[in-house]
């Protein structure tokens, strides 16, 4: 792991490509709901947590605290598995009002050192201060004192990785986790790539990592060594995108005023689904866990349309949606039962709800009529 530093090691390699001359910071705040439930009720503090699922016997986890990761309990796990791994894992529901209301505060914290902020989600964020002037435009000092602000002012921590690209940061900020900072200098980048196993890619899933083993494809330095236009033919946007980055090439911009244009939520499960009946108890889980996250979009969106996503055993993906303004279980049960219905026999993996959104439209000025009706 690379430690807190500035300086240049003038032995290690620099990237093929030079990168462009940007300092982001990733912040990602540690088991974010369960830490705020432990925070405000110290009584969690040192028993395993865990937040979400409706019951002892259906429902997933959204995410759980540290000494229940020890357990090998972890986000999206069904709660009887969880309970089976840890009899003693204590399940809250969660509170989604007051995670967003500390999600407003630390924004507020990060916006003292750069406008350009692109959250992407409650707990997580790219930071460009490359224009930053604070402590003589160091990132590495900058995302120390953005950390220690958290936790003097929300009593919460977060890990910080710092980089000169996007993809780099956010892999950073898991290197020395809990509360913890990893800096990768460009001068550092090409080793650190070199090791950096895909799994670890954002976007490389389950599925992805095991077409790439298949073909003996495992760390960064394996794309660096494996034919090009293979690589390309036989996993398109994925090896493009594998392409640039094992070459330390991310030129993706911090994007403050990014348009959130869905929410979804998908789970691949651990065995496969069987019937409709079994497909309908998920769904009405993952209803709730939709309804939570569209809470804080409604204010200035509106609902457009409804879908649904089923990957079967066989890999294969179908999707189904519909124009609604509302969410309506009874809307995703119906593009369910199509779905089945039109792949008949056919053992589910995945399924997944989403809602497409649209800005709200302002309100139209009423014409006043000149005539005393």
């Amino acid at each position: 792991m690379y430690s807190e530093t500035t300086e240049s090691d003038p032995d290690v390699k620099t990237p093929s490509v030079t990168p462009i001359a940007r300092k982001i910071i990733h912040i990602d705040m540690d088991c974010f709901y369960a830490a705020v439930e432990m925070r405000d009720n110290p009584s969690y503090q040192n028993i395993p947590l865990a937040i979400g699922g409706r019951s002892q016997r259906r429902g997933v986890l959204s995410t759980c605290n540290y000494l229940a990761r020890q357990y090998g309990v972890h986000s999206a796990m069904p709660v009887f598995q969880a309970k089976q791994l840890c009899p003693d894992l204590l399940i809250v529901p969660g509170r989604m009002s007051v995670y967003v209301e500390v999600s407003k505060k630390l924004r507020e914290i990060f916006f003292r050192y750069t406008s350009l902020v692109e959250p992407l989600s409650l707990d997580e964020a790219f930071l460009d201060v490359t224009d930053c002037t604070l402590f003589q435009g160091s990132a590495t000092y900058i995302a120390q004192d953005i950390r220690k602000s958290i936790q003097q002012e929300l009593n919460l921590t977060a890990s910080a990785g710092v980089s000169y690209c996007k993809f780099l940061a956010k892999i950073a900020s898991d290197e020395n986790k809990p509360n913890g900072q990893c800096v990768i200098s460009p001068e550092q980048a090409s080793d650190f790539i070199l090791t950096l196993p895909l799994k670890k890619i954002p976007g490389v899933g389950k599925v992805g990592q095991q077409h790439l083993a298949d073909k003996g494809l495992f760390t960064c330095g394996d794309i660096r060594k494996y034919p090009e236009q293979e690589l390309l033919s036989t996993f398109g946007k994925l090896g493009q995108a594998l392409l640039a980055y094992s070459k330390g090439i991310d030129q993706r911009e911090v994007q403050p005023n990014r348009e959130r244009k869905s929410i979804a939520v998908e789970h691949t499960f651990e065995h496969n689904l069987l019937s409709e009946e079994q497909c309908l108890k998920q769904l009405s889980d993952f209803y709730l866990q939709l309804q939570s996250r569209l809470e804080k979009h409604l204010e200035n969106k509106v609902i457009t349309k409804l879908g649904i996503k089923l990957k079967f055993s066989d890999f294969t993906i179908k999707s189904s949606e519909r124009k609604y303004t509302q969410l309506n279980i009874s809307i995703f049960e119906q593009l369910l039962h199509q779905l089945i219905a039109a792949n008949p026999d056919k053992p589910i993996r995945l399924l997944g709800l989403s809602v497409g959104l649209s800005n709200k439209l302002p309100e139209q000025p009423v014409q006043l009529s000149l005539i005393d009706e």
